[in-house]
């Protein structure tokens, strides 16, 4: 796993394709039941993530993506539930904030850009799922407002990880996409190079939308991996097909 130096108060981290027991383009340490890995091999490698972050399995909180830019909250009250109404509540989310202690949030990308966020003044995190219809959602901008909401968070405390993700030079992207972003009043000159196609650079794009937050520069740390280029390291559905496994980047408040 990759490691991220936020604060001595929690664990921030990404996990790799490495050291687990799933196969193929699943290998070998996917823990996301939603890309169509075996549940034994899910079972085993999420036991193994429990280990390592010496949580309790009930307190790994994953949810169902969807590309959108809805945020959930997750309070004591939310581990007291049934798997069921759970996972009712985790559907069509791509961000969760807390303020729990052991409890470990996350969510999954195989080239979308995953971004943590810690507040140190209040002790409270989020993890953001966003690939290019969440960054033009505003999804980490809108997950910084809901913690300034919820817990208070000002955003010249807090502290952000750009975690691995799909690089500028890797992105091509149709006209209709560059053109959704150029419609919705983003600045395309830093975040786009035009080759023989379109390349939309997320990660900056990202940055840029914390620093409108109100996060300072160096509150941000962006990982230098490209997703898409280390596929052997990480899992890139652009290299491996949607039917493989995700990365899971998640932050423990301790």
């Amino acid at each position: 796993m990759d490691y991220y130096d936020i604060s001595p108060s929690v664990t921030a981290f990404s996990t790799t394709r490495h050291g687990g027991f799933s196969h193929g383009a699943y290998g070998s340490f996917n823990i996301n039941r939603y890309c169509g890995d075996d549940d034994e091999c899910i079972k085993k490698n999420l036991d193994l993530l429990c280990r390592k972050l010496g949580v309790d399995e009930n307190r790994i909180i994953m949810p169902h993506q969807t590309h959108g830019n809805e945020v959930r909250l997750i309070g004591e009250d939310f581990l007291t539930l049934p798997q069921t109404i759970r996972t009712m509540i985790l559907e069509g989310v791509d961000a969760l904030a807390t303020d729990v202690r052991n409890t470990c949030i996350g969510v999954s990308t195989a080239d979308c850009i995953p971004i943590l966020l810690y507040d140190p003044e209040h002790h409270a995190a989020a993890a953001v799922h966003a690939g290019w219809r969440g960054t033009l959602s505003l999804i980490v901008q809108k997950a910084v407002a809901s913690m300034s909401r919820s817990y208070r968070s000002r955003p010249e405390n807090m502290r952000a990880v750009i975690g691995p993700g799909i690089s500028l030079d890797a992105f091509e992207v149709g006209d209709e996409v560059y053109d959704e972003f150029a419609s919705a009043g983003f600045d395309m000159e830093p975040i786009s190079l035009r080759k023989d196609k379109w390349h939309i650079d997320l990660k900056k794009c990202n940055r840029m939308q914390l620093t409108a937050a109100g996060l300072p520069e160096g509150n941000i740390t962006v990982s230098p991996v490209c997703t898409y280029a280390g596929y052997e390291d990480y899992f890139s559905a652009r290299r491996l097909g949607t039917q493989s496994g995700r990365i899971y980047t998640g932050i423990v408040l301790r």
